[in-house]
């Protein structure tokens, strides 16, 4: 691990010249490429750095145990156990920082919804779990662009929403929000107060680049047809909504948002290429391993991830048996806590992965 830092830290100052080069700077696109390799580094030389000041100073500190007064050497012996302590975290967060990256990490991200089993409940917390991202995507100083959407009825909720968010490391952070989310509670159309269990499906895609996916124009059915609104009544006069089949994969992707066919599309487009991405993200790491539990950003959306208990007040995240007793600020957009306790999981296996 040392000698992989050392190389690490060799780069990093080797790019800090390279940033300095009158000849670099004035080319931009170099500049750039090595401005983000330095930034992408950064982290990990500063915590390395940090390794090795406390390494040098437990070493001082034994030293002086050995050769100093008495008076220093109860001083030391106080000092050096919290010395230890920082020594060891700081070397826990290096092997952290040396996994593998997910390449898709720091990408905006296609957020789908749907309702699920449940009927209008089921549509009712989908609008729910849209309202709790948008609220924490806001918090993150993210931007949130619905690209389509399909309310279920009067009462607010969607059978289908679908948005774009972006913002730096919006995959990153959401990832792990992918699969079922399964909501316990009395619907407001239940007349006798049973609970009922209801299922949302979330899907979290990033977005996809141009290079990484190339769609033939002919492998295309593209439909235009006049947008319908709330209640039966027209968005607009034109015909706007747009409706692409990807006809190789049979994939469909509606947009009817905007007042603009061109722009209907354009959106339509870029969520159709972040589904292949997924697709091939998917069947990739289902080459990789056949299992695919412990992969990172398979998509595999099939089994429960989570449950909403509304009569208790809880929520629970299955993967990884933690539950919560603060359902109300979690729907209101508080799940960084959440998000945290994930990523730690998923970090702690990809470490037993890389030392077996």
């Amino acid at each position: 691990m040392l000698g992989k830092l050392k190389e690490i830290e060799k780069r990093y100052t080797e790019l800090e010249a390279l940033l300095g080069d009158p000849s670099v700077v004035g080319n931009r696109a170099e500049y750039q490429k090595h401005a983000k390799e330095h930034a992408d580094l950064r982290d990990i030389v500063e915590m390395y750095r940090k390794y090795e000041r406390l390494k040098l100073q437990v070493e001082e500190d034994q030293q002086l145990l050995r050769d100093g007064d008495e008076e220093l050497r109860e001083l030391i012996k106080e000092e050096i156990p919290q010395l230890k302590k920082e020594l060891g975290e700081a070397e826990a967060r290096l092997r952290v920082l040396l996994l593998p990256k997910d390449p898709n990490d720091s990408r905006n991200i296609f957020l789908e919804i749907r309702a699920g089993t449940g009927g209008e409940e089921a549509s009712l917390f989908a609008a729910d779990l849209f309202r709790m991202y948008a609220r924490y995507a806001e918090t993150c100083g993210w931007k949130v662009e619905v690209v389509s959407s399909s309310p279920s009825s009067g009462l607010g909720g969607f059978k289908e929403v679908i948005a774009m968010i972006e913002g730096k490391g919006a995959f990153g952070r959401m990832k792990y929000e992918s699969g079922v989310h399964r909501v316990q509670r009395v619907p407001v159309t239940e007349a006798q107060g049973r609970v009922h269990t209801s299922a949302v499906t979330v899907a979290v895609l990033p977005e996809a680049e141009d290079v990484e996916v190339h769609i033939d124009p002919n492998d295309l059915k593209v439909d235009v047809y006049r947008s319908g609104g709330h209640g039966g009544q027209s968005v607009n006069t034109t015909d706007s909504a747009v409706r692409i089949t990807h006809i190789s994969t049979g994939l469909v992707v509606i947009c009817q948002d905007e007042r603009s066919q061109h722009k209907n599309k354009a959106k339509a487009m870029k969520v159709l290429k972040a589904r292949l991405l997924d697709r091939m993200t998917v069947e990739q790491n289902a080459r990789i391993s056949e299992a695919r539990k412990n992969q990172v950003g398979t998509g595999d959306r099939s089994e429960r991830i989570r449950t909403y208990n509304f009569p208790q007040g809880r929520v629970t995240d299955h993967r990884i048996g933690l539950t919560l007793y603060n359902l109300e600020s979690i729907l209101d957009g508080d799940i960084q806590v959440l998000i945290d306790a994930l990523t730690t999981h998923y970090q702690a296996e990809a470490l037993k992965r890389s030392a077996a």
